[in-house]
């Protein structure tokens, strides 16, 4: 999955422009994509956990994500490509929630770490970027469909031999969902996590930009992201004894103050050595975030409604809050350069307020409906 994705973020706008989109209608079909899945996602999610099953769900969504890409050679123009990218998105979008609660669940009953099962994701993510812009400058545009399929059709692979691990059914009544979802403690933590994950936004979108505009090569550029990930591979190495030690909510805080500290050093400062020390936070902010996240879920959800919780987290945090964020970065890196970065480093430091809420009302446990 991480390898479709590293295939699909960078380089599917390229195979859109062979195909004649213009910019704007490029970005409306990846806007669609990302919307598309907060209205589904949880959907999806609620169904798995009232039939108590994993594989079978996934395992669909991947056969489906297959054939909805293999028909995108067969479409032309704007509208039958939006329309084609929707269902596409609707099939592979609820993948990953599902996935992370297999592993999660997985981990728990095994005894496993799931950060050193998870760090393989983000390897995967780097090794197809490096694979497919490669093959993209032998190949030309149409070279990132095929390797967008053949990552599906691995997927597909994967899932159908995944443990057949089930919960059990029903998912709850209709109102337990709604009651989790209100609870006061769980509503904090959508906040702390989303707001912390929304403050990527400005470096996810004009990062590169900045650092051109600020005289830094394009070379060490490469080296500066690249760095960003390696220390997220980092921490989920040592997820296991840093989650035992921290506690999951500290971690959520600690991801906040991190943000704090990122944000505010990129804001006032290009300056290589910053820039480094900066970009070593990357494990914090984005990893000891995603982590606290996942382990949450776990410990706090109840278990007939670990899918739907895992979706709720991914349609708010991916999906709203990253969608807006995304949106509204264009016009305050246009208008503050350099300063929207304390715009992320305010939507960071309040993430970290509304973890100080989750580590003062959790205990620990499952969270009553």
């Amino acid at each position: 999955m991480f390898a479709f994705v590293g295939i699909y973020m960078p380089f599917w706008p390229v195979w859109l422009t062979e195909r004649g989109l213009s910019p704007p209608e490029i970005g409306a079909v990846l806007s669609a994509a990302l919307w598309i899945k907060v209205l589904t996602n949880p959907a999806i999610a609620r169904l798995a956990d009232r039939s108590g099953e994993r594989k079978r769900p996934m395992l669909l969504l991947a056969v489906l994500a297959l054939a909805a890409f293999a028909l995108f050679p067969l479409v032309d123009g704007f509208w039958p490509i939006l329309l084609l990218s929707v269902f596409a998105s609707i099939s592979y979008a609820a993948i990953m929630p599902l996935g992370e609660t297999v592993a999660l669940s997985a981990s728990y009953e095994r005894r496993l770490d799931y950060g050193r099962v998870r760090l393989w994701g983000s390897l995967a993510f780097i090794a197809a970027s490096v694979l497919g812009g490669r093959l993209l400058g032998a190949g030309g545009p149409d070279m990132v469909l095929w390797l967008i399929a053949a990552c599906l059709g691995w997927l597909v692979l994967a899932c159908a031999l995944l443990p057949d691990t089930r919960q059990a059914r029903g998912g709850g009544r209709k109102g337990d969902v709604l009651r989790l979802a209100g609870n006061p403690v769980f509503l904090a933590f959508l906040a702390a996590g989303s707001l912390i994950q929304a403050s990527h936004a400005v470096i996810y979108g004009f990062g590169t930009l900045h650092w051109q505009a600020a005289g830094i090569p394009d070379q060490v550029i490469g080296w500066l992201w690249a760095e960003g990930v390696v220390a997220e591979i980092a921490l989920f190495a040592v997820s296991g004894a840093v989650v035992a030690r921290v506690g999951v909510a500290r971690l959520l805080l600690l991801a906040g103050l991190a943000g704090l500290l990122r944000w505010t050093l990129m804001a006032l400062s290009t300056d290589l050595g910053v820039l480094i020390a900066a970009q070593a936070l990357h494990g914090l902010t984005f990893g000891a975030a995603h982590l606290a996240a996942m382990h949450f879920i776990t410990r706090a959800a109840p278990p007939e409604l670990a899918a739907t919780a895992q979706t709720l987290y991914s349609a708010v945090a991916a999906g709203i809050a990253m969608g807006t964020a995304a949106g509204a970065s264009g016009l305050l890196y246009e208008c503050l350069g350099g300063g929207a970065f304390l715009v992320m480093a305010a939507l960071a430091a309040a993430g970290g307020l509304f973890a100080l809420v989750v580590m003062r009302g959790w205990a620990g446990g499952r969270l009553t409906a």
